[in-house]
């Protein structure tokens, strides 16, 4: 498997967990005001998880230029 298969993988995973995420703060705001003890944390790892799928994104994006 070459790098940029690979790198078309880990985007395809990280999209994944992002849907995830996304629907997880969904869920959370459809959930309030009884769950808003829970916001930073669901806040913080759908964050975290679209900060990473950019970042793969990017890198993805740059190896098919060069490649």
């Amino acid at each position: 498997m070459s790098d940029l298969d690979k790198m078309r993988n880990k985007v395809r995973k990280l999209q994944l967990r992002a849907a995830i995420a996304k629907m997880a703060l969904q869920d959370l705001v459809e959930g309030l005001p009884g769950k808003w003890a829970d916001i930073q944390e669901v806040a913080e790892k759908t964050h975290a998880v679209y900060a990473e799928l950019d970042v793969a994104k990017r890198e993805l994006a740059s190896m098919k230029n060069l490649g």
